[in-house]
């Protein structure tokens, strides 16, 4: 985990730094941050002591989480944290996801690569705002940066903001970022057996997005065994089915978002996942 790759206690975290959604970035060029090399691996450490860091590591991180979530609440932000591997097509989902619903609503973005700001590129280009943050060698976001990133972004009251994590299936499962549903996204194309390869990550998303379904007539993909091995893991995990590419479920998407964001906009404690 986190402990052993080093990027728990990156320099981006800012060490002793306290969290405050006041914090002034107006420094970083584009409002994009991030480029510190992640801590090096840090051999010889007893297992006591490794699992005492990461203890630590979580906890604080938690702090920061609990933090964004009250500031969301106040807000009535509606937050969706979208993870997956590379590749499986969340930059795509999310695009067409702001075009079909800007008309309705603000949109903003919170997006993470270890480089490039390319996703927050193609972002902004719909008109929403975006913001990336490049952890370097870090394999994740933390509460700790999208604290900094929500001041950054001046979120408008009674919006929608996606955190597009970095795309990784193991280290993003552990840390709360603050919001209201963690979303997996699992592309046809990377095989059915992802859940119970990765089971900590699907375990702790509400929500399964299993994309790019138009090419399922070209794969050996079997939709039935996928959706058994989430629910083997997740009994709780809600299933969708679409195509960011032909439109193919998108709609089912979109009021699942929408019933989230209600639930978000009275005050209470969001179920749509459930």
């Amino acid at each position: 985990m986190c402990t052993v790759c080093g990027c728990g206690e990156s320099e981006i975290h800012g060490k002793g730094h306290t969290h405050s959604h006041s914090h002034d970035l107006t420094h970083h060029h584009h409002h994009d941050y991030g480029r510190g090399p992640a801590h090096a691996h840090a051999p010889g450490l007893s297992q006591a002591r490794m699992v005492k860091i990461e203890q630590d590591i979580l906890g604080k991180n938690n702090q920061y989480a609990a933090s964004n979530r009250d500031y969301f609440a106040r807000h009535g932000i509606f937050a969706l944290n979208l993870v997956s591997s590379p590749g499986s097509g969340k930059t795509a989902l999310l695009t067409q996801t702001i075009d079909l619903l800007k008309p309705e609503m603000a949109i903003s973005v919170i997006e993470g690569d270890q480089q490039t700001a390319n996703d927050a590129e193609r972002i902004r280009k719909t008109g929403a705002k975006a913001l990336q943050i490049n952890t370097g060698k870090g394999c994740h976001l933390d509460a700790h940066m999208v604290g900094h990133a929500i001041q950054s972004l001046a979120l408008e009251d009674d919006s929608i903001v996606f955190i597009e994590n970095v795309g990784n299936l193991v280290c993003p499962a552990a840390f709360d970022l603050g919001e209201a549903h963690k979303v997996a996204v699992l592309s046809v194309t990377e095989g059915e057996d992802k859940p119970i390869k990765y089971p900590d990550m699907f375990h702790a998303a509400d929500l399964m997005i299993l994309n790019k379904i138009d090419l399922l007539p070209y794969l050996d993909f079997d939709v039935e065994q996928c959706v058994s091995y989430a629910r083997q893991v997740n009994p709780r995990i809600k299933i969708l089915q679409l195509s960011a590419k032909t439109g193919a479920g998108m709609d089912a998407w979109l009021q699942w978002i929408k019933a989230g964001r209600t639930l978000a906009l009275v005050g209470q404690p969001s179920t749509a996942g459930g």
